[in-house]
């Protein structure tokens, strides 16, 4: 008796060795080609902190911030914007038009996974944040005598679970959007509180105690506070990176949970 095989069977492509590599190179190719991305993401950070620095009277010492200058306080906000503009503006669109076009649903065919395009714009996206980071702390450093971090170790810390806070904040927001233009609508209510829980507007050690403990438990007031610390030569607070982490993971498992491949 002969066996008989079914006329329809799908074999899940075995994935390729090396393909993650090549995807991160065609995506690294398409990122360079985005002149806005490049200059909201890695310049203005720099920018505007080249902006408050030209002001005279925030590059003076001011009893009530310790003797402390406005700009001094406005260097640890130039990292947090890099991570934001990357998470929030730049890598959701793109994330989410590779769904609306359909190409993960197409990848999802071939040995190429669609998570080796979704871990390559992760990649890209926190490279894009060190250097926009890296840039913004030196040029703090050159033309306008910042201090670079006394808690290098603890700032390093600070860093690394802010940025994964905010582009798992991204991921989330990719997630929760169907199509490229809800993205930036949910990115946009994002966005602005973002920006002031950072600090952009009014740093966060500054704030009344009573709004500063409320923007202490979002996860880029809170990274505000560690890289606070961690610039001035202390420890961050244990709490505040622990507040951080735990939105960063609570912020992967939502993304992870609601992310959609078609």
């Amino acid at each position: 008796m002969t066996a008989i095989t079914p006329a329809h069977t799908h074999t899940r492509p075995t994935a390729v060795k090396g393909s993650a590599v090549a995807v991160l190179r065609a995506e690294a190719r398409l990122f360079l080609r985005e002149p806005a991305a490049l200059f909201w993401v890695l310049a203005f950070p720099t920018v505007l902190l080249c902006i408050l620095g030209s002001i005279p009277s925030f590059r003076e010492p001011s009893d009530d911030l310790d003797g402390l200058r406005v700009v001094d306080l406005y260097a640890p906000v130039a990292v947090l914007l890099a991570m934001i503009m990357s998470g929030l503006q730049a890598m959701p669109p793109v994330l989410t038009g590779y769904r609306e076009r359909g190409i993960l649903r197409r990848m999802s065919t071939t040995p190429v996974r669609p998570g080796a395009l979704i871990g390559a714009q992760i990649v890209l996206h926190g490279a894009a944040v060190v250097l926009s980071a890296s840039l913004a702390l030196a040029v703090g450093r050159i033309v306008f005598d910042v201090a670079l971090p006394r808690q290098s170790a603890g700032y390093l810390v600070a860093f690394v679970l802010a940025t994964l806070a905010t582009l798992a904040l991204g991921g989330t927001v990719s997630a929760v959007s169907r199509t490229t233009k809800i993205t930036q609508a949910v990115g946009s209510v994002v966005f602005f509180p973002a920006m002031f829980t950072s600090g952009v507007w009014l740093p966060v050690s500054t704030m009344p105690d009573a709004l500063q403990r409320i923007v202490d438990l979002t996860p880029l007031g809170a990274a505000a506070q560690a890289l606070d610390a961690a610039a001035a030569g202390d420890w961050p607070s244990w709490t505040h990176l622990g507040v951080t982490a735990l939105w960063a993971v609570l912020l992967m498992a939502a993304a992870r949970r609601w992310f959609k491949w078609e």
